[in-house]
């Protein structure tokens, strides 16, 4: 009996994940509105600038570096996403609502094991640090052809290991 109470008062707390969930969510939610006002001021700043016929120093790159860091923001919402949807399943139920949707968005948000909910973050994070990689080299000033050069192999690294990850992720 004791043990009976104690199993069952042990699987009741697998419903502490709620919290990480709601706030997984919750964090997703903010991100997703920053990076939103992000573009909007940067589509505002772009407007203003070519309204006046301005032409600040460095206009192309803090826009294209303001449209990258909103898109950092939104696959860190992502990440968010998919961990929230991830612990749900896995510790909770599975959510009725994505089988009865169809396979397409069932496929994309199910988890069913740690591994592959480890697996669907780590990619999205991949990308994350892929994105502020580039985000940071649009702002880098090169002086010389030794820098353009490890510029060129920072970028084929990137690319060596992103093709890397698809393959892995095939497999």
């Amino acid at each position: 009996m004791l043990e009976r109470i104690f199993e069952n008062s042990l699987w009741g707390t697998r419903f502490m994940v709620l919290l990480a969930v709601v706030f997984g969510l919750l964090g997703a939610i903010i991100l997703f509105i920053v990076a939103s006002v992000d573009v909007f001021n940067t589509a505002s700043f772009t407007i203003t600038t070519y309204l006046h016929h301005a032409h600040p120093e460095h206009f192309h790159e803090d826009v294209v570096g303001g449209i990258i860091g909103a898109v950092d923001l939104y696959l860190i919402g992502v990440v968010m996403l998919i961990f929230s949807f991830g612990l749900y399943e896995l510790f909770i139920s599975e959510i009725d609502a994505a089988k009865e949707d169809g396979d397409k968005h069932n496929k994309i948000l199910a988890i069913h094991s740690l591994d592959q909910l480890k697996d669907k973050i780590s990619k999205v994070i991949v990308m994350v640090l892929v994105v502020g990689f580039f985000q940071k080299v649009g702002h880098t000033e090169y002086n010389g052809a030794l820098e353009m050069l490890y510029f060129a192999i920072s970028i084929t690294a990137v690319a060596v290991g992103l093709f890397f990850l698809n393959k892995v992720g095939k497999h």
